[in-house]
């Protein structure tokens, strides 16, 4: 009787680790899908203007992409703050622009600032999925050490950590790019990017 009690708890113990093993495993398979339909939007803009404008953005320095991902981040806490909007929109335009515009930042750090358009379409395209995916990594392995926690966040939340990001960065323009016990540039810029993604996420964008 003991042995069959002590067979059941562990029989019983081993389908509830598959079922959370499962239900986490499909959770995150879930939240990659829709980070690559996020990313397929942003992608699909991103090409879209270097058709248009060529990589003009290559001349940026880092200081004013940063400035530009500001700008975005601070219009996207007014529009959750005002409770009557003059203009009909929602803030995932903006998200979208933080995306991309910290894609081209790191895409600056890896090569360098240019004093002129450098990058023929093709390249600027390779270069803006080499980033995704290393951001898309972290992301992952990420979630699987934390689980789906920002899920339960709101979006305003998701929004005030890109702008703490960016107040970071900020600073560590200011030091020059030296840190001395913090995540360097490229990091607080994934994260950025990362925390956009699930604020569209959590908006519903992944289903348009």
């Amino acid at each position: 009787f003991r042995i069959n009690v002590c067979f059941y708890f562990y029989s019983a113990n081993r389908l509830l680790f598959l079922i959370k093993f499962t239900q986490r495993y499909l959770i995150m398979l879930s939240t990659a899908e829709q980070y690559d339909k996020i990313i397929a939007q942003c992608r699909q803009l991103y090409i879209n203007k270097l058709q248009d404008y060529g990589c003009a953005w290559r001349i940026l320095r880092l200081p004013s992409l940063t400035d530009q991902i500001y700008i975005k981040a601070c219009r996207i806490r007014s529009l959750q703050e005002n409770e009557v909007r003059k203009i009909d929109e929602d803030e995932s335009s903006e998200f979208i622009g933080i995306i991309n515009y910290s894609i081209m930042a790191l895409i600056q750090l890896e090569k360098g600032i240019a004093t002129q358009a450098d990058l023929s379409t093709q390249e600027a395209i390779d270069l803006y999925d080499k980033h995704i995916a290393i951001t898309k990594e972290l992301m992952m392995n990420k979630n699987h050490d934390y689980g789906e926690a920002w899920r339960d966040m709101r979006i305003s939340s998701h929004t005030d950590i890109i702008l703490q990001k960016l107040l970071r960065v900020k600073q560590i323009e200011d030091n020059k790019g030296k840190t001395i016990v913090s995540e360097g540039l490229d990091a607080n810029y994934q994260d950025m990017i990362n925390y956009a993604v699930f604020a569209l996420i959590l908006m519903g964008f992944a289903t348009k």
